[in-house]
């Protein structure tokens, strides 16, 4: 009898707490929610600066911190194109204290660690979609005085010399190496791959006649091409792009690649969905902000925003193609 009596106090007490917490719950994300942001956010970008991701991250970052009332402080976290920042932002607090700006390797390099049967660096259920900001096709870019006026001229100096032309990127897999493979496998063609530990150096690279060519975003070349020091030969996109209309798409020229270079914010998982709503509100006014609009779009990027549920699902469509696509490129040296 003592038992029973002793089982169902406790029982009534379980219950009793279970209610508390359900109560209370909410009330305790509510206050985070209303204290959230009481310091600065460090947003890590994991590339160096003079990238895509910078040139993207350090504007946004700017207006996230004023529509938060908080500073959100660019980290400049490179190597590994771009695994070793990506990891570092998964396994801190998720407390929205820490932003990642991610590129789309993001999807890419959790697949490399299985093809390179490699402890996986992050995975991507370990951290949380936010905002996408910017979506762009990579270009084909070579210097100006190079011998290439065309694709063509290109294309056909790297299948007449196999190996003469070398190419630089942000590091094995990143958003500047999986294009070009795209290309080689497209055109049965093979250059030489000269991974940077970022697109800054990588376009220091070819200015300097270390490389050949590259893939990388409009936004980090446009003033180079306007200063006539670069050139760009064709991009993977569609269509015609604004910064650059008179790049044929590889789709026009014959080559079924396509590859977007997009820019979008994350937080660790388990971040409190209070926090997570502030992040998104503030996201969405940074995306519609004119200081922000003016700053990516004088770099040659427009803003193409997504919000949380869309951009999640964008992720895990584009997670999807690139493990095809890093398959196929099998071990990357």
């Amino acid at each position: 009898m003592n038992h029973t009596t002793n089982r169902r106090r406790a029982l009534t007490a379980t219950l009793a707490s279970a209610a508390v917490v359900a109560v209370l719950a909410p009330l305790a994300g509510q206050a985070l929610a209303q204290e959230y942001p009481s310091r600065p956010i460090t947003m890590v970008v994991p590339f160096p600066p003079g990238g895509v991701a910078d040139t993207v991250g350090r504007p946004v970052a700017d207006a996230l911190g004023r529509y938060l009332g908080q500073s959100v402080v660019v980290e400049n976290k490179a190597g590994a194109g771009g695994g070793i920042g990506m990891a570092h932002a998964a396994k801190q607090a998720p407390d929205g204290y820490t932003l990642l700006l991610a590129l789309s390797s993001i999807t890419i390099i959790p697949e490399a660690d299985k093809v390179l049967k490699r402890s996986p660096m992050y995975q991507m259920n370990q951290l949380v979609p936010i905002a996408r900001f910017t979506a762009d096709p990579t270009v084909l870019a070579v210097r100006a005085d190079s011998p290439w006026k065309t694709y063509a001229d290109f294309i056909a100096h790297a299948k007449s010399k196999p190996g003469s032309i070398t190419f630089g990127s942000s590091g094995n897999y990143g958003t500047m190496h999986v294009p070009m493979e795209m290309l080689k496998q497209a055109t049965g063609t093979f250059m030489v791959h000269v991974p940077y530990t970022g697109a800054g150096p990588a376009i220091v690279g070819l200015l300097g006649e270390q490389v050949d060519a590259l893939a990388t975003g409009p936004a980090t070349v446009v003033q180079h091409v306007k200063a006539g020091k670069l050139r760009v030969l064709a991009h993977w996109g569609e269509g015609r792009l604004k910064a650059l209309p008179d790049v044929p798409s590889l789709t026009e020229l014959g080559v079924p690649v396509k590859f977007s270079q997009w820019a979008g914010v994350f937080v660790p998982a388990g971040t409190p969905e209070p926090v997570i709503a502030k992040l998104r509100d503030a996201s969405r006014k940074a995306a519609a902000d004119e200081k922000v609009i003016r700053t990516i779009g004088t770099a040659g990027t427009p803003i193409q925003y997504l919000d949380a549920p869309e951009f999640a699902k964008f992720v895990a469509d584009d997670a999807k193609v690139m493990a095809g696509v890093v398959q196929k490129i099998g071990k990357a040296q």
